[in-house]
């Protein structure tokens, strides 16, 4: 059985904190963790086990939050703008190589992963 949260389905045998934080991007264990100290739950809490009452609160605690697609345009225009002053960073963001002071011997394959997330749709 699964339960939806914003349009999402979460599996219902999954702990609630890492229901949460494999569904939506944006939200980590530590967040999810956050979330549900804050709205009372036990940790080994299941997402089956939750009522109609407390599904509305997580959905509105998230509803509040920066996640999904206002989290990736966020990030898209941040890597857009340091492009277009041309700064160290949006030149490395273009050239999809490691942005932050890696060595790129060992780390460019990964850079050209991580670095396509101004790519993505």
């Amino acid at each position: 059985m699964a339960i939806h949260i914003l349009g999402k389905a979460i599996k219902g045998k999954k702990p609630i904190h890492l229901g949460l934080a494999s569904t939506f991007y944006g939200i980590g264990v530590g967040t999810a963790q956050k979330i549900c100290a804050k709205l009372g739950f036990y940790p080994q809490m299941q997402i089956h086990q939750l009522s109609e009452n407390q599904i509305l609160n997580i959905t509105k605690e998230l509803s509040g939050m920066t996640i999904e697609k206002q989290l990736l345009e966020e990030t898209r225009s941040n890597i857009k703008m340091k492009k277009d002053i041309g700064s160290y960073a949006g030149m490395r963001h273009a050239m999809g190589l490691p942005v932050r002071g890696q060595k790129t011997k060992n780390n460019i394959a990964t850079a050209r992963k991580l670095n396509r997330i101004n790519r993505k749709q």
